[in-house]
């Protein structure tokens, strides 16, 4: 099954799924952010969203599933679910469109994920933008990702990288 929220950014399209591999589910996620660009300049916030994968509590396999990312930005350490426990949600924080003639779009500025024992990763991500609800959970584990990615548009435009996440239950 997908779940999915219903506050995410309007631009680009969605881009392929990625699975953690059979056996595995994900514990971890780290986040591509761009930091403010500062006044006039183009800011993307966030750009990509990586999960880590854990098969049976065991972290050293390495494996990790990520859709489309943005070009802009760095990415974080990986933040872990305590005792390498599945990811089972997640909620996004997204600027929604201003439409303005000097407004500079961002669409999602940040994310967290839940935990099974309740604990929550939050993305070093932007202030900008509101927090949505939580998607719904999935009753055992997330096992991959799909992001909704607007394409690099070229010098002088206004960019906003990851719009939305879909994410697939095992």
């Amino acid at each position: 099954s997908v779940i999915a929220v219903s506050n995410g950014g309007p631009w680009g399209d969605w881009a392929w799924p990625e699975m953690c591999p059979k056996g595995s589910y994900a514990s971890g996620v780290s986040f591509k952010v761009e930091a403010p660009q500062g006044v006039m300049e183009d800011d993307t916030a966030l750009n990509g969203i990586r999960l880590h994968c854990t098969r049976g509590g065991d972290p050293s396999g390495g494996y990790t599933a990520e859709s489309q990312s943005g070009r802009w930005g760095r990415w974080s350490e990986a933040h872990w679910c305590p005792r390498r426990g599945p990811l089972l949600g997640f909620a996004l924080r997204v600027q929604a469109p201003r439409h303005g003639l000097l407004s500079d779009e961002v669409a999602a500025t940040s994310a967290r994920f839940a935990c099974s024992d309740g604990h929550v990763l939050e993305g070093p991500g932007s202030p900008w933008g509101q927090w949505g609800g939580w998607s719904p959970q999935c009753p055992r584990a997330v096992c991959g990702i799909q992001t909704r990615q607007e394409p690099a548009r070229g010098l002088k435009s206004d960019d906003t990288a990851l719009n939305d996440l879909r994410l697939f239950c095992c």
